[in-house]
């Protein structure tokens, strides 16, 4: 047993811990539990935890539905809502890798999927760190309707807003959590607000990112809200985002490989690169970083969400920005892909995020000429002629693109890869027979 899983022992015993929590994800992103009491860690951390992975989404078939957990102790976290009230019911979490009988990795964990990548990216002397920013709806319950439960706007200050008391709660819980937060404002939408965490290795900062949205959703019903990640709940109003900002450092060195003083935007050959590859397979990946129905009602001209296959600096209309740095802070170079949304698995989108990014380093290949104008206002005929290409409009379209690159499928895995297609194909049949209240209204009476 190494020290840190002695270390989480000896503070299992000291604090007091009752129950710990063995979390781990399905394809999609869902956190899953199982929770043993504390007497069973120490038999955990040494051999795992044995569950049934039969129904569990995108993971094994009945016949071959034993798996066991494997915690990873560098997770392990005391729940800060669970110190309150009765001691006996104070509890842990521990992020959990899945593994077959044979005690292999399981191909169909997203959290191995992110491991594999990070992997080929280490073999490159490259280590990947992301900073997602997950952007989240307040909503009051009215019946059967969801109500925004503030009229504020972006950056809006109200000194006795219960949005300000919601967010300061999940900040004070997010940091007992060990989770570093920079900044948190209301969004430009009613209801709408955003709490940035500070950038980690890719792994740990999924790892943050899924423990952010279960955290915002359990404070927010302490307070008789409900929280949603759903990408665009209100129309005629922004969406909710995950822009990812991304950076790579040199393995050896522990340098900045994205800073370059005499490149364009200070970018280096390396970062160049990256960006290129992501240029060319944004359209397969928006499959995995923006993998629901809705998450095209939001990907529409008009709402600041990018459509538009391009990339440039200061231009928030582009699908990947280039931020700008302080004197003496180089290596904070870095890029923000601004199409995610915070309905995605944070394993997988890390994943094909990396890996596209890293074709476009193997391959040479060059990102096209910065765009500065607001593409929003092109015509079909500027976009022709400037090489711009456009996100597809629909789930669907996305995952046709997603079957024909190699590049992004390989990044998932097969196992993957059949369960996903398979279930979002579903998801989008279910969608295009559904009978919406909009048809209804448009036609019922008139035709």
């Amino acid at each position: 047993m190494d020290n840190k899983a002695k270390e989480i022992l000896e503070i299992t015993k000291a604090e007091g811990v009752q129950f710990i929590d063995l979390q781990f994800t399905d394809i999609f992103g869902t956190t899953k539990s199982v929770t043993i009491p504390s007497s069973g860690l120490e038999e955990a951390l040494e051999r795992g935890v044995w569950f049934d992975g039969s129904s569990i989404q995108g993971f094994a078939r009945i016949q071959e539905s034993d798996m066991f957990l494997q915690p990873d102790p560098v997770t392990y976290r005391i729940l800060p809502w669970t110190r309150n009230g009765d001691s006996n019911k104070l509890r842990a979490r521990v992020i959990c890798d899945v593994h077959n009988p044979d005690g292999s990795p399981f191909e169909g964990d997203p959290r191995y999927a992110l491991k594999r990548a990070i992997a080929h990216a280490e073999e490159l002397g490259l280590t990947y760190n992301t900073g997602p920013e997950l952007e989240f709806f307040l909503f009051r319950e009215n019946g059967t309707t969801a109500v925004p439960h503030d009229v504020g706007g972006y950056f809006d200050f109200s000194p006795g807003d219960e949005a300000q008391r919601v967010r300061s709660d999940i900040i004070q819980s997010l940091l007992a959590l060990r989770i570093h937060v920079e900044m948190s404002h209301h969004e430009v939408a009613i209801g709408q607000h955003e709490i940035d965490f500070r950038y980690e290795n890719a792994l740990h900062s999924a790892d943050n990112a899924i423990t952010f949205k279960y955290t915002v959703k359990g404070i927010a019903a302490k307070h008789g809200l409900f929280a949603t990640f759903m990408p665009k709940p209100i129309f005629g109003a922004n969406g909710s985002g995950m822009h990812v900002h991304q950076s790579l450092v040199d393995v050896e060195s522990g340098d900045s490989a994205m800073y370059d003083p005499d490149g364009e935007f200070s970018l280096s050959e390396t970062a160049r690169q990256f960006v290129a590859g992501q240029l060319t397979h944004a359209r397969a990946l928006a499959a995995v970083v923006a993998p629901t129905v809705n998450s095209y009602k939001r990907l529409t001209p008009g709402y600041e969400a990018p459509v538009y296959v391009c990339w440039a600096q200061r231009n928030r209309s582009a699908l990947i920005r280039v931020p700008r740095y302080s004197p003496g802070r180089e290596q904070s170079t870095r890029v923000e892909l601004r199409f995610p949304d915070p309905g995605c698995c944070p394993y997988l989108a890390f994943a094909v995020m990396l890996e596209a990014g890293l074709d476009g380093i193997e391959k040479g290949l060059q990102p096209p000429a910065a765009v500065s104008d607001d593409v929003f206002h092109w015509t079909q005929k500027e976009l022709e002629e400037r090489g711009v290409d456009v996100l597809p409009g629909t789930l669907e379209e996305a995952l046709d693109e997603l079957a024909g690159d190699p590049v992004v499928l390989e990044a998932l895995g097969e196992h993957i890869y059949t369960h996903y297609n398979r279930a979002k194909r579903a998801e989008w049949d279910d969608y295009r027979i559904h009978v919406t209240q909009w048809e209804l209204d448009r036609y019922l009476s008139t035709l």
